[in-house]
């Protein structure tokens, strides 16, 4: 009995000790993300800078979204007719991407390292399976995202804008950037 005792003294210690990492998560609710549109005359993107996300290195998670309605391409009048009439965020307000590292990360390690990542993106009401590349970073006691990845518009049915003679492309290019820090269990 005397031996559980000193290890449940030994945990409560180890628990208070400042400075020491229980936890293995990151959170962050200011990274940026980028869409890019491509016609044959004409490419645009819209950015936010109101991407949030999580990663737990633990449990190989990550789920990030947006507010599609803080993305601007520049122009209100092409971001009022992108959020009401193909996005209608009015119904379909976020994106998301929840899903598992599929590559092992070490955050010990203070190097950019290349990550896989697999699971559900959600757009305008429809959700499909996806993988991801991108790097991860230890940096500062937090971590770095930076992810690409494409989209078709009707993989997600979204219609596809047509102006005049203008024509977006279906494939969307999404970049992602995001410095995650670390978060306190408590």
């Amino acid at each position: 009995m005397k031996s559980v005792h000193t290890l449940l003294k030994l945990i409560l210690l180890v628990l208070l000790i400042p400075g020491i990492s229980h936890s293995q998560v990151f959170k962050a609710d200011g990274g940026y993300v980028e869409f890019i549109s491509r016609a044959p005359l004409l490419e645009f993107k819209g950015t936010s800078n109101h991407l949030a996300g999580l990663v737990d290195t633990e449990q190989n998670l990550v789920d990030f979204y947006v507010d599609l309605n803080t993305l601007e391409t520049g122009i209100r009048r092409r971001d009022r007719d992108m959020r009401n009439t193909y996005l209608k965020t009015d119904l379909y307000p976020f994106a998301e991407f929840t899903g598992e590292l599929v590559t092992p990360f070490d955050p010990a390690l203070n190097q950019k390292q290349d990550v896989k990542v697999s699971g559900l993106f959600r757009i305008h009401g429809v959700e499909r399976r996806i993988e991801v590349n991108g790097t991860l970073e230890a940096v500062n006691g937090g971590l770095n995202l930076e992810a690409t990845f494409e989209i078709l518009l009707e993989d997600y049915d979204i219609e596809r804008p047509r102006v005049l003679f203008y024509e977006l492309a279906d494939e969307q290019i999404v970049n992602i950037s995001i410095l995650l820090q670390h978060s306190d269990p408590s």
